[in-house]
């Protein structure tokens, strides 16, 4: 499948924009033995991801928002950072794209600002006139590490026990470890949807095979953890650690302060 990106400007900080599908779970691997990257004092970062599953004959419209996302994103108030992305077939984990299932992620610089967006963005209106399916998330970073294009995000949030969490994990895979990255993912990826404690986990990608993300909803940061610790997931990141797979990572986990909608047939919220 060919893939386009799209890079503009939002205030200062990138919105870049592809298409494909492909993600897989093992991206978080490697990235939890990295340091903590430091942002600068003072930002309130809050993200947004949106998950979509188009209704039927709004496929046209679903892919043009993959293409041509950059400008459509220009203008909106607070906005830092975008990315829009396919997914894969079924649980979005394969390597063939879906035709139907998408995410977006935007990161703003205030929860005011992401708040106007869930509420009044005619960006979101449009998604929810087109979807089947549509998931909302709004989320403060309790860890993040690493960056996404160069972006980093903020951590503005603390830990309370046993409350749920989010994770994103994703990562630009190295083309001459993608075989080696892909030998590990499929059983990463069956684990994760198996695993106690995941209430949602999906596949999302910037760009078939290279480019893949991974977001999910965990009961608690103790049934993420453990998930993380040991089988298939564990494997692979020792094995990305040992062999060096990515040319960039991030690692982060969220606070929930809204989750809403419905995705792969289940209500969330």
């Amino acid at each position: 499948m060919n893939s386009s990106e799209v890079v503009t400007s939002v205030g200062s900080s990138r919105v870049v924009q592809g298409s494909g599908a492909d993600p897989s779970s093992a991206i978080a691997a490697g990235v939890s033995a990295a340091s903590a990257t430091p942002t600068p004092a003072g930002l309130d970062h809050v993200a947004v991801v949106v998950l979509i599953d188009l209704a039927p004959g709004a496929l046209l419209w679903g892919w043009s928002r993959i293409v041509f996302g950059g400008w459509l994103l220009r203008g909106i108030d607070g906005l830092c950072f975008a990315k829009a992305m396919g997914s894969g077939e079924g649980g979005g984990f394969g390597l063939r794209p879906s035709a139907t299932r998408q995410g977006l992620f935007a990161l703003f610089d205030s929860e005011a600002a992401a708040d106007l967006f869930l509420a009044d963005s005619r960006v979101l209106t449009s998604y929810r006139r087109h979807a089947r399916e549509i998931c909302t998330a709004k989320l403060r970073a309790l860890s993040s590490r690493g960056r996404w294009a160069g972006q980093g995000i903020a951590v503005t949030a603390e830990q309370v026990a046993e409350e749920p969490v989010a994770a994103l994990t994703r990562a630009s895979i190295k083309p001459c470890r993608a075989w080696s990255f892909w030998r590990y993912s499929p059983a990463s990826e069956q684990s994760l949807e198996q695993a106690a404690g995941c209430r949602l986990a999906v596949g999302l990608g910037e760009a078939p095979v290279l480019r893949q993300a991974t977001f999910s909803v965990w009961d608690s940061q103790a049934q993420m953890d453990a998930y993380a610790r040991q089988g298939a997931h564990l494997q692979a990141i020792q094995a990305a650690h040992r062999e060096g797979y990515f040319s960039e990572s991030m690692f982060v986990r969220f606070k929930i302060l809204q989750l809403s909608g419905s995705f792969k047939g289940h209500h969330h919220g």
